[in-house]
């Protein structure tokens, strides 16, 4: 059974978005990690690097394919989790704890009204199945 803590935000590409203040911890959900199997590498963004929704964050890739991460929302990548850089497995083992992808500073958080609510992605999760 799929995991999807409600006290996220989702996007309809399978990220997840924690807030705290005016930062973003973003990650893929578990039904992206699910879906890509092992995963083997991961692409972090550069700290520093500004980005607009939608832009590419980074990219998963696992021994059947590859995806990219996109921004939920605007702003500016202030950490990024380097333990994947060795330990790439960790986003299937945990994806909402410690494999996460980045932390990003918001800069319009009126996005965050775009986003979708735990319910909505169960929902939409269960109408792709």
């Amino acid at each position: 059974m799929t995991q999807i803590p409600s006290d996220l935000y989702y996007t309809k590409n399978h990220e997840w978005l924690r807030l705290k203040g005016k930062q973003a911890t973003i990650g893929i959900t578990d039904h992206a990690q699910h879906e890509l199997t092992d995963i083997v590498f991961v692409e972090l963004p550069k700290v520093g690097k500004e980005l607009k929704v939608g832009d590419i964050l980074g990219v998963v890739e696992s021994v059947k394919s590859a995806a990219e991460i996109y921004a939920p929302i605007s702003g500016k990548v202030i950490e990024v989790n380097k333990v994947l850089e060795e330990s790439p497995e960790i986003v299937n083992k945990n994806p909402y704890g410690n494999g996460w992808i980045a932390v990003i500073e918001i800069l319009d958080e009126r996005e965050i009204k775009k986003l979708i609510s735990a319910d909505d992605y169960k929902n939409q999760i269960s109408e792709e199945a």
